[in-house]
């Protein structure tokens, strides 16, 4: 049995598609179990329970974990007889600074080390960009041609949440990623400018990407998970990124035996968000 934590969303719900074609045994762990829609055979249950009895297997989402209390869930797990744990990361923990001062590389490595302190078998997935963090311009979108943002030129390579999904399911259906850490990225380096673009050829209509100064930026994304801390991180990474390509993971590819999923893949699975 294979526990999926955050299985409705962006991530879970492709990595209990992934376990559920593969024919493993899965129970997906969501706050609303009666509303909630996965494959047949799929066990749903009711996060805030923890419903770990019987699993061999845990999927970790780092914010599903941050609210349900790291030490207890992970204490948890043991006493159940889990033996491996899959978390989904965060490539922000790679970045070199001493001591590291990104608020997301730093809480995502603190579960990392926790994890590997229980003495389970574990793979931290990191990914870098996600592809669906594009919704936030869909309100933008809708209401005109004009998406505004900070750092035009900012270099991403947006990965698609179903092959995060497909790695992670990789990572419990063999043995071949246990103490792992593989970086994920998509298979083209993108800028914000580039990805708004892409966006306007799927839909059918010119967009482009109008740089706005990073304090006018910051204003509009504090709110919700995204407090002023990480606001300011995330302009300081974007702005270090300007007119840097990214390297390209090669770790998709090889996980999985097909080559990443492309921004465009996704923006044409996602077109009806920004129409």
């Amino acid at each position: 049995m294979i526990v999926v934590t955050g299985a409705t969303g962006n991530v879970g719900a492709h990595v209990v598609k992934e376990l559920a074609a593969a024919g493993a045994e899965v129970r997906a762990l969501t706050r609303d179990p009666e509303a909630a829609r996965f494959p047949d055979g799929v066990q749903a249950a009711r996060t805030d329970d923890l419903p770990l009895e019987g699993a061999t297997g845990l999927f970790l989402h780092a914010a599903v974990t941050w609210q349900a209390g790291a030490e207890k869930l992970l204490e948890r797990a043991k006493e159940a007889g889990v033996r491996r744990i899959v978390m989904l990361s965060s490539s922000s923990v790679l970045e070199n600074n001493d001591p590291q001062t990104n608020p997301i590389g730093v809480m995502h490595r603190e579960l990392e080390t926790q994890v590997e302190r229980t003495g389970l078998e574990w793979t931290h997935v990191r990914p870098g960009a996600f592809a669906v963090n594009a919704l936030q311009w869909a309100d933008q979108i809708k209401a005109g041609d004009v998406v505004y943002g900070a750092h035009a030129r900012a270099h991403m390579a947006p990965i698609h949440e179903a092959d995060m999904g497909a790695v992670a399911a990789r990572a419990f259906l063999s043995d071949d990623l246990v103490g792992q850490a593989p970086e994920l990225t998509g298979p083209e380096s993108l800028t914000f400018a580039d990805q708004v673009r892409v966006i306007g050829e799927v839909i059918g209509r010119p967009l482009r990407y109008e740089e706005i100064p990073a304090e006018v930026a910051r204003e509009k994304m504090v709110g919700g998970f995204v407090t002023p801390e990480i606001a300011d991180s995330l302009l300081r990474v974007f702005g270090a990124l300007v007119d840097r390509p990214q390297t390209i993971s090669p770790e998709v590819e090889r996980i999985t035996g097909r080559p990443p999923r492309t921004f465009a893949d996704w923006a044409a699975e996602n077109a009806p968000a920004f129409r």
